[in-house]
C-alpha cells in the first residue's frame, strides 16, 4: 500500500472515530459531571441547612453530586447573579428565597442581573411558616387584642425583623397594613439578635420563622398569637391563623431551585422530575423541622407564583414607602 494512501486510510479512520465520539459524548444524557446549588446566603441559616438536607438525596437521584456552595452578600442577590452570569448548562443552580426576584427588584435600584428574565424556575421546594409572637409583658393573648391594643396606643409599638426588606419586615408591613394600626419597624441584622431582644422585652413583638421561634413559645418564654399562612401549621395546630382575624393575611417564605435563563427545557424537566421524587419522599419529608412544609410542583406553576408574589409586595413596598437602596 502506497505511504499517501496510507495515511489517507488512518486519517480517515481517526476521524471517523473522533466523530463518533463527539456524538457519543452529545449523546450523553445530563448529568455528567457534579453540579453546585448556590445558595445565597451564609452557612448555618434555614436556607443552608434545607439546602443541605435536600442536596444528598437529590444527588443520588440524579446519579451525580450536588456540591451546595454558598455566597451571601446584598440581601442575597450576590448568590443570585453568581448563578444569573454562570454557564445555562444545567450545572450551577440556586437555592432561591422570596428575596432574589420576589421583593428585590423594588428594594434595589442596581441589581447586576435582570430578576425577571435572568433566572428560570426548576420547580418549587418548601413553604416556611411564620409565626407572631409577642414579649410576655405585653397585655395581649390573641390577635384581636393585639389589634385593639395598638389602635389604643398608635406609634407605641415597633415590630423587629431580621433586616430591612426581610420577610420578617415584609410580613410587619403587611400585619400593619391589614390592621390599619400605627406601629413602627425595628430592624436588625439577622433572627437572632431581634430574638434576643424580644426575650428581654426591648422589641415588643416580631413575625418571623415558626422553626426558630418554637422552643421559645414551648418553653414560653414569649406568647405566639398566631401563623403567618392562610391556614393553621401542624406544629401548632391549635394557634390560629392571623388571617382569621385579618382575612387574606399570608406571609409564608417559598423556596425553590432556579436556574440560569437559557437552560435547556429537558434539562429543567430532568431537575423538576427528580426534584418532586426527592420531596414525595417521606424520609426527605420527615428530615426538615416542624413549620416547614415541603410542596413540589412544576416549573410553570412556580412561575405563576413568582409573578403573583412580585406584584403582590410591589404594591405592600410602595404603600409602606420603603425606598430602593
Amino acid at each position: 500500500m502506497r505511504s499517501e494512501t496510507r495515511v489517507l486510510l488512518v486519517s480517515g479512520l481517526c476521524g471517523g472515530l473522533l466523530a463518533m465520539a463527539s456524538s457519543c459524548l452529545a449523546a450523553a444524557p445530563y448529568p455528567t459531571q457534579p453540579i453546585r446549588l448556590i445558595v445565597p446566603f451564609a452557612p448555618g441559616g434555614g436556607a443552608d441547612a434545607n439546602a443541605r438536607r435536600i442536596a444528598e438525596p437529590w444527588s443520588k437521584a440524579l446519579g451525580q453530586p450536588i456540591v451546595v456552595e454558598n455566597k451571601p452578600g446584598a440581601g442575597g442577590t450576590l448568590g443570585a447573579t453568581f448563578v444569573a452570569q454562570a454557564a445555562h448548562d444545567g450545572y450551577t443552580l440556586l437555592y432561591a428565597t422570596p428575596g432574589q426576584q420576589m421583593t428585590a427588584p423594588y428594594l434595589f435600584k442596581n441589581l447586576a442581573y435582570d430578576p425577571f428574565k435572568s433566572l428560570v424556575p426548576v420547580g418549587k421546594l418548601s413553604v416556611g411558616a411564620n409565626v407572631l409572637v409577642v414579649t410576655k409583658s405585653l397585655p395581649v393573648h390573641s390577635v384581636q387584642e393585639l389589634v385593639a391594643y395598638a389602635r389604643a396606643h398608635p406609634g407605641k409599638l415597633g415590630f423587629a425583623s431580621s433586616g430591612v426588606g426581610s420577610t420578617s419586615h415584609l410580613a410587619g408591613e403587611l400585619f400593619k397594613q391589614k390592621a390599619g394600626v400605627d406601629i413602627f419597624h425595628v430592624p436588625y441584622r439577622g433572627t437572632g439578635p431581634a430574638r434576643t431582644d424580644l426575650m428581654s422585652g426591648q422589641v415588643p413583638m416580631t413575625i418571623d420563622t415558626l422553626s426558630v421561634y418554637l422552643p421559645l413559645i414551648q418553653s414560653g418564654d414569649v406568647r405566639a398569637l398566631g401563623v403567618s399562612s392562610l391556614k393553621r401549621d401542624p406544629a401548632l395546630p391549635d394557634l390560629p391563623a392571623i388571617a382569621e382575624t385579618l382575612p387574606g393575611f399570608e406571609a409564608v417564605p417559598v423556596n425553590y431551585i432556579a436556574a440560569p435563563a437559557g437552560t435547556p427545557r429537558e434539562v429543567i424537566d430532568k431537575l423538576n422530575t427528580t426534584l418532586n421524587q426527592v420531596i414525595n419522599d417521606p424520609r426527605v419529608r420527615n428530615s426538615f423541622e416542624k413549620g416547614t412544609s415541603l410542596e413540589g410542583g412544576t416549573p410553570q406553576e412556580m412561575g405563576e407564583l413568582i409573578v403573583s408574589e412580585q406584584a403582590k409586595w410591589k404594591a405592600l413596598i410602595e404603600q409602606a414607602g420603603i425606598k430602593p437602596e
